[in-house]
C-alpha cells in the first residue's frame, strides 16, 4: 500500500543515473569495442544482448513499407493526428535569424542554423514506444535537421515493430538501424562503416543507454541523461480520487523506480486514493511493477494547505506535475518548478505522452529546476554574428584596451591599439 507521509520528511531524487561501477566498465568497453571495430562490435553485440544475429543492420525500403501494411488503420490514424498535434506545437517555437545595424554602421546578429545530423534512439526489442518516434524527431524536423537518423534494438526475428516504423515514416525519419544499447550510442557517436556519426543523440533508454550517453558527451551533444519516469498529483479536497489513483497508476506501470506522488491537504482525499490504487491495482496487467514502483518510490504527502503544497511541488521539481485543484488557474503563477503542467481533471498525462502537442520527453528528477522539455531549440545551433564599425572602433577602442589590460591579456590589448594607431595616423 502507498504510504501517507508528512511533506517534509519525503523527496522524489533517486540515484538512478549514475549507475554502477560495473554498469559503468561494462559500458566503457562496450564503447571501445565499437570505436575500435565498428560494425564487427555492433553485429556480436546485438547477437549477445538481442540474441539474434543479423545480416545487415539498415532497415530496407521494403521493411518500412511492408510496416505500413502490418500496422491497423486505426493505429496509423492516431499517430498522423498525434504528430499533425506535435508538429503543430513545435513550429510554434521555431527561431528566426537577425541583424540590426545601429546609426553608426555596426551590424550584429545571430545567425540561427539547424544541426546537420540527428540520432535518435527508441526503445525497443520486447517494447514498442511510437510515440517516442514521434517526440524526438518531429522537433528536429521542425527545425531543419536533413538527416535524422533512428536506432532501435531488433526482436529475436531481426525485426522492428511495425508501429515503429510507420511513426518514423510519419515524422520523417530518414535512416533505420536495428541496433540498441550501449553499441548504439557508440556507433551514432564515433561511427561505423555502416552508421555515418551524428551531431547529437536524443531520445530514453536503460541505464546502459543512459551511462553511454553521459560517456560520449561532449564528442556529440545530448539531450539529458534521463531517470525513470515520475507524477505529482496537487489535488484539493474536491479532486476525484478514482481519477488520481489512476493517473498515478499510469507513471508507476512504467518502471519499478518510477515515482507517483499526490500531494494534498485533504486527509480524506488520501485515504480514498489509498482505497482506489489497491482497487486499480488488482486487475492491472503489470501489477508486479506498478506495487514496486508504488511501494518503494510512491506517496502520499498531507501538507497544511495548498500554499505549501505548492511549495512541496516546487522543491519535488517533478517531470509531469497534475493540478486538480477546484481554480488551478489561479494558483498557475506560483509553480516554478516542473517538466510538464496538467491542469484540471481531463488533463490526465497520457493526453500529453501521446496526443496533445507538447514534447513527453521531458527533465526527470528533480532537473526541471534547471533543464526543458525536448524541443526545437535543442536541434539548432547558433552563431553570433559582429561586424563592427571604424566609427565605433575609434570610439570604444580605448575601452576594450582598458577591459583587456586589465585581465593581463597584452595580446588582446595590442589588436586594438593597432587599429587605433593606423586610423589616427600616429
Amino acid at each position: 500500500m502507498i504510504k501517507i507521509v508528512n511533506a517534509a520528511h519525503f523527496s522524489t531524487k533517486r540515484d538512478v543515473d549514475t549507475g554502477t561501477e560495473t554498469q559503468r566498465q561494462a559500458v566503457l568497453s562496450i564503447i571501445s569495442a565499437v570505436k575500435e571495430t565498428g560494425d564487427q562490435a555492433v553485429f556480436s553485440f546485438t547477437e549477445q544482448f538481442d540474441r539474434v544475429r543479423l545480416e545487415q543492420l539498415a532497415v530496407t525500403e521494403q521493411e518500412r513499407n511492408n510496416a505500413l501494411d502490418e500496422v491497423s488503420s486505426q493505429v496509423r490514424e492516431a499517430l498522423e493526428a498525434a504528430a499533425i498535434n506535435i508538429r503543430r506545437f513545435h513550429e510554434k517555437q521555431a527561431r528566426q535569424s537577425w541583424i540590426e545595424t545601429s546609426p553608426t554602421g555596426t551590424m550584429l546578429g545571430q545567425l540561427v542554423r539547424p544541426l546537420q545530423r540527428v540520432g535518435i534512439y527508441v526503445p525497443g526489442g520486447t517494447a514498442a514506444y511510437p510515440s517516442s518516434v514521434l517526440m524526438n524527431a518531429i522537433p528536429a524536423q521542425v527545425a531543419g535537421v536533413k538527416e535524422i537518423v533512428m536506432v532501435t534494438p531488433p526482436n529475436q526475428e531481426g525485426r522492428i515493430d511495425p508501429g515503429v516504423l510507420t511513426a518514423a515514416k510519419i515524422a520523417g525519419v530518414t535512416e533505420i538501424f536495428k541496433v540498441g544499447g550501449a553499441q548504439a550510442i557508440a556507433a551514432l557517436a564515433y561511427g561505423t562503416k555502416t552508421i555515418r556519426s551524428v551531431d547529437k543523440i536524443v531520445g530514453p533508454g536503460n541505464i546502459y543507454v543512459a551511462l553511454a550517453k553521459r560517456e560520449v558527451f561532449g564528442l556529440v551533444d545530448i539531450d539529458m541523461v534521463a531517470g525513470p519516469s515520475e507524477i505529482v498529483v496537487l489535488a484539493d479536497e474536491l479532486a476525484n480520487p478514482a481519477y488520481i489513483a489512476a493517473d498515478l497508476l499510469s507513471q508507476a506501470e512504467h518502471d519499478p523506480m518510477a515515482s507517483a506522488v499526490l500531494v494534498t491537504p485533504s486527509k480524506e482525499l488520501a485515504a480514498q486514493t489509498q482505497i482506489e490504487l489497491e482497487q486499480q491495482l488488482a486487475n492491472l496487467p503489470r501489477r508486479e511493477i506498478a506495487e514496486a514502483s508504488i511501494r518503494d518510490y510512491g506517496a502520499i504527502c498531507l501538507v497544511e494547505d495548498l500554499e505549501e503544497g505548492i511549495k512541496v511541488v516546487n522543491e519535488l521539481a517533478p517531470e509531469h506535475l497534475e493540478v486538480m485543484i477546484e481554480h488551478p488557474f489561479e494558483q498557475l503563477g506560483k509553480i516554478e518548478n516542473a517538466g510538464a503542467i496538467f491542469l484540471g481533471e481531463y488533463s490526465s498525462e497520457p493526453v500529453g505522452d501521446y496526443f496533445a502537442g507538447p514534447n513527453h520527453v521531458l527533465p526527470t528528477n528533480g532537473t526541471a529546476r534547471f533543464s526543458s522539455p525536448l524541443n526545437v531549440d535543442d536541434f539548432i545551433k547558433k552563431s553570433s554574428l559582429i561586424s563592427y564599425s571604424k566609427q565605433d572602433l575609434l570610439e570604444h577602442g580605448p575601452k576594450i584596451i582598458a577591459m583587456a589590460e586589465s585581465e593581463g591579456l597584452t595580446a588582446h590589448a595590442r589588436a586594438i591599439e593597432l587599429r587605433l594607431k593606423k586610423e589616427r595616423g600616429n
